[in-house]
């Protein structure tokens, strides 16, 4: 996820401090043990290369804090979009030992640009198969999916006496003109998403006038999820003081139960809904940064996110789904969280085949 963008809720990761206290066991990965990694410099402090939105909980850090000894340094890079494209200019000498938040929408571009060394995390069996996009090489692993969806203001809807859009297709009404923000796909792993959305519903062919319609019907574009959920969607409760004027954002399916957390009493819904037409399917990934300075504390870090106490935590963390077979959801997030039983996808060869023409149209059509 995001993109992970999962592709998470922005408040609450914001209020993660920038530097978190984790740990590394001495038994848990392949290189660790009498002697270094080759590569790993000794140091007990292992950097992880992030999007703005990463978080973890205390009592779950506090855990792995307990059993090992590395202190992990989280470097935030914006969104994921931004993130990796930083990583891809800094990659001969890398800014941390881990990077998460690449998901299929630009994982091509990051294995392409030798982002990552190969690394099979020790809980990958726990991973269905169909998530392991680079299962042949494991240059990264698999740690969150979710659904990258429009959601909508309930509230608006109601008072306008207006139905919410559920497809692609009622976005370019003129009844919901002037009422959507997306991001910018150059920089935003959920645009980029919703672009890829848009290009497996209308094909090769159609998307590009899709497009052309969205942007008369008002579209606005800004750079990223934190901007688009938390500045300008009027249904955000993200401690804001003036409520953005757009009833209708590009963000995720389980973002409706981020705004149920902690309202007493508990509401019947969510006051945040789910376009379920409108959801395509992001899985992200973290690897082992090539050129990392500590292998051996990354690798554990790896297999730490991989695991099933950060597994479970995520949900109400990042609002993404665990990729573990095993890990249970928390109440909360299965009764608010929106299904989505048939979201768009796309084989990662025509991704990677066709990403950077469908960007360069898109910017020409939708920012000029």
């Amino acid at each position: 996820m995001r993109t992970t963008a999962r592709r998470a809720m922005g408040a609450l990761a914001l209020a993660t401090a920038a530097a978190i206290v984790l740990a590394a066991c001495g038994s848990d990965s392949k290189d660790k043990g009498g002697d270094k990694a080759a590569g790993d410099s000794g140091s007990k402090t292992v950097t992880l290369v992030s999007h703005d939105s990463f978080a973890a909980s205390k009592s779950v850090l506090a855990e792995f804090t307990k059993e090992t000894g590395y202190t992990v340094k989280v470097l935030r890079g914006g969104d994921a979009g931004a993130a990796v494209n930083q990583a891809i200019l800094t990659k001969d000498h890398p800014r941390g030992d881990v990077f998460f938040g690449v998901d299929n929408t630009l994982l091509s571009r990051a294995l392409d640009n030798g982002l990552f060394t190969p690394y099979t995390a020790k809980d990958l069996g726990q991973v269905p198969a169909g998530l392991q996009l680079d299962a042949g090489k494991h240059r990264v692993t698999p740690i969150d999916s979710g659904a990258v969806c429009v959601n909508y203001d309930r509230g608006y809807f109601t008072a306008h006496h207006l139905a919410p859009p559920q497809s692609f297709a009622d976005l370019v009404k003129p009844a919901y003109k002037n009422l959507l923000v997306t991001e910018n796909v150059s920089t935003s792993s959920p645009g980029l998403a919703f672009l890829l959305g848009t290009a497996a519903t209308y094909g090769d062919g159609g998307w590009q006038g899709y497009w052309k319609q969205l942007k008369s019907n008002g579209v606005e574009v800004v750079d990223s999820w934190e901007q688009a959920y938390n500045d300008r969607f009027s249904g955000s409760s993200a401690g804001k003081q003036a409520k953005g004027d757009r009833p209708l954002v590009v963000s995720y399916a389980s973002s409706p139960p981020a705004e149920v957390v902690g309202v007493t009493p508990e509401p019947a819904q969510s006051p945040v809904g789910v376009a379920t037409g409108t959801c395509f399917q992001q899985i992200e990934f973290a690897g082992l940064l090539h050129g990392a300075k500590n292998t051996a504390g990354g690798q554990a870090l790896i297999d730490f996110m991989l695991g099933k106490a950060f597994q479970e935590d995520m949900p109400l963390q990042m609002y993404v789904d665990p990729v573990r077979k095993d890990a249970a959801l928390p109440p909360v997030f299965t009764k608010y969280g929106a299904t989505v039983d048939h979201p768009a996808t796309m084989p990662p060869d025509k991704i990677a085949a066709d990403r950077d023409d469908w960007v360069g149209s898109w910017n020409s059509i939708v920012l000029k």
